[in-house]
């Protein structure tokens, strides 16, 4: 483990060339219509590129992500950028915290220091973790894999990361998203390792009996045809031809901000109102960081990756889970049908919250978190 560093040093030439970059932003013609139902609300994003350009103070920002308790792994060849917070506990549960698309690691950093010092927060400081949050491959400071056939996969830089450079024999993990793939993979390959898990989305089992599907499953599997009918588009993009929508976005940071922000929207408990949610600043520094490292590209890497058969899927995972589902979020699988795939022990229906939970209800989460992994200490 190298000594804590910082990590982004942007230089005044780039942060100019942002500036100048939205401030010549090539408007689209504007339709005869608010613009939600069609995609991100013009209004809306013309006026957090006006505070992006002008007002936004990402020195600041800056000095916050450089003062994160941040260090680099190498991992056969492969650098890996990760968080650690130590728990307050010498007990402490080791658990590695993996986030979703279009998300970051600075998302889980107040979940992260809820479960590491939980006395801080009106807990018991017995029921600590040590917290890692790496950053996926190809986001941010994690450069993305050198090769997209040739292993490591996701999963196994975890493990190689937990085990062999931080030396926790067992520990726990959780995500969300891209993360719950992760987590559940990292499960079923190193039950050894990994004491339990907690998602916030769950695999869909391998292959299942029509025949066999209870009504509230039929129910549920009819919602997410009609999700994937309304709202899926950006995931058949980017599993299908990512490359040809990376050159607009790595390219017009204004067009980067409109495909992020129509998610944090979409997907979050905000009943439309986006700041009721998240703060100009929270957005645009995740704008910034996918920005400035030019990483927009390298995320949609493991969309495409499944979609052409790289990445395993998931088959059967046997140590406990437990699953908290957030009103908010994509999808709201029933009980019985998690259970197909995973050794489910917990289940939690979340009374507010989305996709973005450990950023829009860090408290309610980490809840979760500590009561079923006390079982597992």
């Amino acid at each position: 483990m190298t000594h804590h560093t910082p990590m982004i040093a942007v230089s005044d030439d780039e942060v100019n060339e942002l500036r100048s970059r939205l401030l010549a932003t090539r408007w689209p013609t504007p339709w005869p219509t608010s613009g939600r139902e069609a995609g991100t609300d013009p209004g809306e994003l013309r006026r957090l590129i006006a505070y992006w350009a002008s007002g936004y103070d990402w020195r600041a920002q800056e000095a916050g992500i450089n003062a994160l308790p941040s260090y680099l792994a190498d991992i056969d060849g492969t650098p890996v950028h990760y968080l650690r917070f130590d728990g307050e506990h010498p007990g402490a549960l080791p658990i590695v915290l993996t986030n979703g698309w279009p998300s970051s690691f600075l998302e889980l950093t107040t979940l992260a220091r809820r479960l590491a010092t939980p006395s801080r927060y009106g807990g018991d400081a017995a029921d600590a973790f040590t917290v890692i949050v790496p950053s996926l491959p190809g986001f941010a400071f994690s450069p993305q894999r050198p090769s997209l056939t040739r292993p490591p996969q996701t999963h196994e830089i975890w493990h190689r990361l937990m085990r062999d450079e931080l030396g926790f024999e067992r520990y726990a993990a959780h995500g969300g998203d891209l993360g719950a793939g992760i987590t559940s993979r990292l499960a079923e390959t190193h039950p050894e390792a990994v004491v339990a898990i907690h998602l916030m989305a769950v695999a869909s089992p391998v292959a299942y009996d029509e025949a066999g599907v209870t009504p509230e499953e039929r129910t549920y599997l009819d919602s997410v045809a009609r999700w994937s009918a309304q709202e899926g588009a950006y995931l058949h993009q980017q599993s299908t031809r990512p490359l040809t929508l990376s050159y607009a976005l790595a390219d017009s940071p204004t067009g980067l901000l409109a495909w992020i922000v129509e998610k944090y929207r979409a997907w979050s408990d905000c009943g439309g109102a986006l700041s009721s949610r998240f703060s100009d600043d929270f957005l645009l520094t995740q704008a910034s960081l996918y920005w400035f490292t030019d990483t927009i590209s390298t995320s949609f890497r493991p969309y495409y990756e499944y979609a052409q058969g790289l990445t395993r899927k998931v088959e059967r995972v046997d140590v406990p889970t437990a699953l908290a589902l957030f009103p908010a979020d994509l999808a709201q699988p029933p009980r019985s049908w998690a259970e197909r795939t995973y050794h489910l022990t917990r289940y939690t229906r979340m009374p507010r919250g989305g996709h973005f939970a450990a950023h829009e209800e860090p408290g309610l989460l980490a809840h979760d978190l500590t009561e079923f992994f006390r079982a597992h200490r």
